[in-house]
């Protein structure tokens, strides 16, 4: 048997603990590549509950500087609201990358999520790279100067560009897509998603679920919109889960909040019986996880027309998109019908069979993509 591939996996995002929801998709990422005999992870990451196949390449300084990040949201969240903490933290970030990258000796690649972390690989060091990207990333692509410095750090190695979703696709294209191939690698979803039978509506209540991070931009029109569907009808309920994330939010007397839930609770309490997902989300989505969940679930998903969304959903097959409150009055009226709910349901978890698979399946993506960068 050849040698398994030894990569140094980097992530500034990962679950302190088994319930922590900071992070999760990265921690099923590296179980899944951790299951395979073909490849060996080194990590660098916060610290967090590490499967025994994985080495860890952090320090104790690094775990703690990490572990202070994910506490105050993240880099991205420290930008929108305190941009000077925000712009010391990059700074950090980078100096610590850029050492962790120089000292990795003994990896052959490096799998790097997300672009800004790819920013201090070292440009005299020609090992290949594989580089994740989400929706904020491409945001992050519109600020000065950025394309030129993440150019010149992947111009002299061989490059891997994957967003998780296709809409991603032509604009690292056309920033990139020069000196690197690009090529979408969607996530994985946990095998119990696809397991859960529904038994929408049988207590006669509808109950829509909105799972999100409590933001202006994540929430969208939901609650301005909403009211006129949710206030003044007792059979029909709106649950919102998820952690507050800006000051300054107020939830209104009808929306049932329930803060932060673990995929678990989710998978065994909520989804079975509930009737639709509902996400009017604004923010720069990449393809969002709980809505893979949710079709492989075979819940309907009520969404706003963004490309990620568009990405995901066909509308009126596999889901329903509404740019304005007559489309979502609409979306609700469709979703509500109990046979319409039902043929919505199934045509989604099949598609996320078909096209997205288990995390399993996520890393034989990677794994084929690591043989490609390591070929002669």
């Amino acid at each position: 048997m050849a040698q398994p591939r030894r990569v140094l996996f980097v992530s500034t995002s990962f679950p302190s603990s088994e319930s922590d929801w900071k992070g999760l998709f990265i921690a099923r990422m590296v179980e899944a590549l951790a299951a395979r005999e073909d490849v060996r992870l080194r990590a660098w990451m916060p610290p967090g509950p590490l499967p025994d196949a994985v080495d860890s390449a952090i320090n104790d300084d690094d775990a703690q500087w990490l572990s202070s990040l994910m506490q105050a949201g993240g880099i991205a969240h420290l930008m929108r609201n305190r941009p000077l903490h925000g712009a010391a933290a990059v700074t950090g970030l980078l100096a610590r990358l850029r050492r962790v990258y120089r000292d990795a000796v003994d990896a052959q690649l490096f799998h790097v999520n997300w672009l800004q972390n790819a920013l201090p690989l070292p440009r005299n060091d020609r090992r290949p790279a594989l580089v994740t990207a989400l929706g904020t990333d491409i945001r992050l692509l519109q600020l000065p100067a950025m394309k030129a410095l993440l150019r010149r750090s992947i111009r002299n190695r061989r490059t891997l560009l994957c967003p998780n979703a296709d809409w991603m696709v032509p604009v690292l294209e056309q920033a990139f897509g020069d000196i690197a191939r690009v090529q979408c690698v969607p996530f994985g979803i946990d095998a119990g998603w696809y397991g859960i039978e529904r038994t929408q509506n049988s207590d006669g209540r509808h109950r829509w679920l909105c799972v999100t991070r409590l933001t202006r931009n994540k929430l969208g029109p939901l609650f301005q919109w909403g009211e006129r569907f949710f206030a003044d009808y007792p059979g029909r309920e709106l649950h919102v889960f998820g952690p507050r994330q800006e000051a300054g939010i107020a939830i209104p007397a009808w929306v049932r909040f329930h803060g932060p839930a673990t995929p678990e609770v989710l998978r065994r309490d909520w989804f079975p019986s509930a009737t639709g997902l509902i996400t009017l989300s604004q923010h720069a989505e990449g393809r969002p996880q709980v809505m893979l969940e949710a079709m492989a679930a075979g819940l309907p998903i009520l969404a706003s027309r963004l490309p990620a969304h568009e990405d995901l959903i066909e509308h009126a097959r596999t889901g329903w998109l509404c740019d304005d409150p007559a489309g979502m009055a609409q979306g609700i009226e469709a979703i509500e019908d109990p046979m319409r709910n039902a043929e919505i349901g199934e045509h989604s978890r099949a598609w996320a069979r078909d096209r997205i698979g288990t995390w399993a399946d996520c890393a034989d993506r990677y794994a084929a993509l690591y043989d490609e960068l390591l070929s002669p």
